[in-house]
């Protein structure tokens, strides 16, 4: 791992991500240069539920939340405490009632929340893949979140154009679907606007030689290609979706029930609701990908936000 001005022996650190759909905590023990992970939870909150037609974050949403701030400061409390750093991305941007959840956090966490830009949550992203991937450049870091989506574009370790769209996986959903399957109609209006704005995004797509997708979506991809009946972090790292397996995946949960996806192995029931929508996201990015496969990475964000603070 690059020191990039020295890390400090014997320093613990932790990074909380609170995005639209999940909140997630990682912890790193620093000794010597040597980088041990000491832990790693996600939390499905939809913290993001309403807030595309309302403007303000529901009680319900604040509620998970917190309890969930809770639940991390306990962890890290467990461990001996750390230095931490907590962001908040796509929906914290967007509410009228901002500093209600701002408030929250520092009671519960005890650290000011950090509402990031776009350009701020892409740059992380891209340093979290870069700590755990190599692959050939220009590479693309595709970040699917709830309320918004994330492209890097990489010439090596350089970024050469980054950009946020506000196309998420709870913002479709809320957005155009009404049916649960959604309705051919819904489906096709949804991939209509979420094409747009992605041809919008000044991304050169013929580019790039390796496309790099990370966060729920696209692992939730990568473990019904697995099969697997249990989450496994490290199967899933560097797992390859091919363009017939996004296709297919894609099609079967825009086909099927938020129920019956729900008792799919590895699909949390906030997850259910939304996969589809991100499917769709995703999909439309394969599309534009020469070639269409898609390099799923576990390191993300997070691994951005903790290691930020090692530098």
């Amino acid at each position: 791992m690059p020191s990039g001005g020295g890390a400090v022996s014997a320093r613990t650190v932790a990074g909380i991500d609170c995005g639209t759909n999940s909140i997630r905590l990682v912890m790193f023990r620093v000794d010597g240069g040597e980088v041990r992970e000491l832990a790693r939870e996600v939390r499905l909150a939809r913290l993001g539920q309403g807030v595309d037609a309302t403007g303000e974050f529901h009680p319900d949403a604040l509620a998970r939340t917190f309890a969930i701030f809770d639940e991390f400061r306990a962890l890290i409390d467990a461990q001996g405490g750390a230095e931490l750093r907590v962001v908040a991305t796509s929906a914290a941007r967007d509410v009228t009632n901002r500093a209600e959840f701002e408030r929250g956090a520092r009671e519960r966490l005890g650290v000011d929340v950090e509402i990031i830009s776009g350009e701020e949550e892409a740059r992380l992203s891209s340093q979290g893949v870069l700590s755990g991937v190599e692959a050939e450049s220009p590479s693309l870091v595709i970040d699917i979140g709830g309320g918004s989506t994330e492209l890097v574009l990489l010439h090596g370790r350089e970024v050469a154009h980054a950009v946020s769209l506000n196309v998420g996986a709870v913002r479709i959903h809320e957005r155009f679907f009404r049916a649960d399957p959604p309705t051919p109609d819904e489906i096709s209006a949804a991939r209509a606007w979420a094409g747009e704005q992605i041809d919008n995004a000044d991304i050169n797509f013929a580019e790039v030689a390796t496309a790099i997708g990370v966060a729920g979506t696209v692992t939730s991809f990568a473990a019904r290609k697995l099969g697997l009946l249990r989450y496994e972090r490290d199967q899933i790292h560097e797992t390859l979706l091919t363009r017939d397996d996004i296709v297919a995946c894609s099609d079967h949960w825009l086909a099927t029930s938020t129920d019956d996806i729900a008792l799919e192995p590895c699909m949390h029931p906030l997850r259910a609701q939304v996969i589809g929508a991100g499917a769709i996201i995703l999909d439309e990015l394969s599309r534009r990908v020469p070639g269409g496969s898609i390099l799923v990475s576990e390191t993300d964000i997070l691994d951005g936000v903790a290691l930020s603070m090692l530098h």
